[in-house]
């Protein structure tokens, strides 16, 4: 996979970064949130749709809505997560921090990634699919993202992504199966057409555990 396009302007532009900067930032875990929404912002409009298909803890559902959210209504997130327990922790952080109005905008469904096409409206413009790949963290370690269910699901949210979107991915692999998932998600993106697909990863060489970042852009 290429990994210098994400500072191609084709793609976005980020005047005066430079690739030691992410080096040096993303071996921090309170950075790691902040270089993906960084990435976010300049991939996403007021108004547009996005799918968090791992909710987890509800931070990047939270994220996406602060991006999205408009006075016009027309912003929208699709939260997906099979853990009642994540949609609870969820909807709990969206009730602290965000207006009844916004919160109305968040459409949460307690199902497998890989049946995101089953919720989200057929022909749904949709700007953003995000997922972390892994376990819920604070819960049942023994319940992982797998696979089978994460191809399924890239594959349905590249039927979904229109021009200009982003699949963007953070997968862990230090727990049994990160690795194997991680190899899917690689095979993934390399079988995209350069014609219309740029896909980077960021790994930390000396830090074989550490969590692997992966864009995936739609031309």
């Amino acid at each position: 996979m290429e990994t210098h396009h994400l500072l191609s302007p084709e793609i976005v532009h980020f005047q005066g970064w430079r690739m030691s900067w992410w080096v040096i930032y993303w071996g921090r875990r309170k950075q790691q949130k902040w270089l993906i929404c960084r990435v976010w912002r300049h991939v996403l409009h007021k108004g547009d749709i996005v799918i968090d298909a791992t909710c987890g803890n509800g931070y990047d559902t939270l994220a996406m809505l602060k991006m999205v959210a408009d006075e016009s209504g027309s912003g929208r997130v699709y939260g997906i997560d099979i853990q009642i327990d994540a949609l609870k922790n969820t909807s709990s952080l969206l009730d602290a921090t965000v207006t009844q109005k916004e919160k109305e905008l968040v459409k949460l469904f307690p199902i497998c990634h890989s049946r995101m096409d089953e919720v989200v409206p057929e022909n749904t413009a949709v700007r953003l699919v995000a997922f972390n790949l892994g376990y819920l963290p604070g819960g049942d370690k023994g319940i992982i993202t797998i696979s089978k269910t994460t191809l399924l699901a890239l594959e349905a949210a590249k039927k979904m992504l229109i021009s200009g979107g982003l699949i963007s991915l953070v997968v862990y692999v230090g727990h049994p199966g990160g690795s194997e998932e991680l190899d899917t998600v690689e095979a993934f993106a390399s079988r995209l057409s350069v014609d219309s697909w740029i896909c980077c990863e960021f790994q930390m060489l000396n830090r074989p555990l550490a969590p692997v970042l992966v864009f995936m852009f739609k031309r």
